[in-house]
């Protein structure tokens, strides 16, 4: 319904050369020569405030800078917009700001502008906050949503669905055998590591809302390929399936904060996937699957008992509120 809702409201409304390009962040031109614009921007409503692995300042600086980086950029500076309810505890706020500007110096970004606004209680849950990036690309790096080719290699960047499991354990007072942490962390150090030894990847796009089912599918889309994917391949912790297994969740469709997809041509993936474990980040990425000229649009996935499944899009409430 969100996809139905960009598409025919937003999209058909605003649209223009730029919006088109419907990636994590748009690339804009610059008069510097060397380097073209990338500018994203992203809201954070995330409930509860805290949970486990981070809070919603942090949430707010990883989730734009992971945007900005998504199109090949080098993240530079953050607006940061807080809309705060009335009676919010004052520490609170101070614990979330100090979260916010720790991340921004990890990841080697500037917050340079910002606004706050005050609703009145009962209206707010707390906090919101807004943020908006702008990074530069360099002119010989082209990754767009469009660019997958059948041949490329599917590469994700590590475990996928801690995010969504851990704010959904802090939000239902749920406990496991083992402490299940968001992977909330700012992608853009691994990234320009990637790019500086495969300048020639083809698609990048951080597996958020929807997670890798959501991901696989929009790219899907925009480059009009198929995708296979080994689903025995794909790394998921055993305390994050048991969980998705309990509650009736698919983990494919679960939430991640702090990894990363990649498209890459099959002459690169070695590299791609040499550079990617060499990472702190991304000490557990794999190779998942392969894009294909057949079934253009549509995702499957090999299951362990050697059948084919559909991957579709994310249907429903699934999982609110985690960013």
């Amino acid at each position: 319904m969100t996809s139905d809702l960009i598409r025919d409201l937003f999209a058909r409304s605003l649209d223009n050369m730029y919006l088109r390009q419907m990636a994590d962040a748009t690339v804009l031109p610059s008069q510097i020569d060397a380097y073209r614009l990338a500018m994203s921007t992203d809201s954070f409503v995330v409930q509860p405030l805290f949970f486990p692995g981070g809070n919603v300042g942090s949430l707010a600086v990883h989730g734009t800078v992971n945007d900005v980086a998504m199109s090949g950029a080098k993240p530079l500076w953050l607006t940061a917009a807080f809309i705060l309810e009335e009676g919010l505890k004052m520490d609170t706020l101070q614990r979330v700001v100090d979260s916010m500007a720790s991340a921004a110096r990890q990841a080697n970004v500037w917050i340079v502008a910002g606004d706050t606004k005050v609703v009145e209680h009962g209206h707010g849950d707390g906090m919101y906050i807004n943020t908006t990036g702008i990074g530069i690309i360099p002119q010989h790096i082209t990754i767009a949503p469009d660019r997958g080719t059948p041949g490329d290699v599917v590469l994700v960047s590590g475990t996928l669905g801690d995010h969504g499991i851990a704010v959904l354990s802090k939000r239902e007072g749920l406990t496991f055998e083992t402490d299940i942490l968001s992977d909330s962390a700012a992608l853009n150090g691994m990234v320009a590591k990637l790019l500086e030894a495969v300048p020639n990847v083809h698609c990048l796009r951080d597996a958020t809302r929807g997670g890798l089912a959501a991901a696989l599918n929009e790219l899907a889309t925009s480059s009009g390929v198929g995708i296979e994917i080994n689903e025995n391949a794909i790394p998921i912790r055993k305390s994050v399936a048991a969980a998705c297994e309990m509650m009736g969740f698919d983990p494919l469709s679960v939430a991640n904060e702090g990894k990363l997809i990649t498209f890459v041509p099959a002459e690169d993936a070695d590299e791609a996937l040499r550079v990617l474990q060499d990472h702190p980040l991304g000490r557990d990425a794999t190779q998942i699957g392969t894009l294909t000229a057949e079934h253009p649009g549509l995702v499957l996935a090999r299951t362990s008992i050697g059948g084919r499944r559909v991957i579709d899009l994310p249907l429903g409430e699934l999982l609110p509120r985690i960013c």
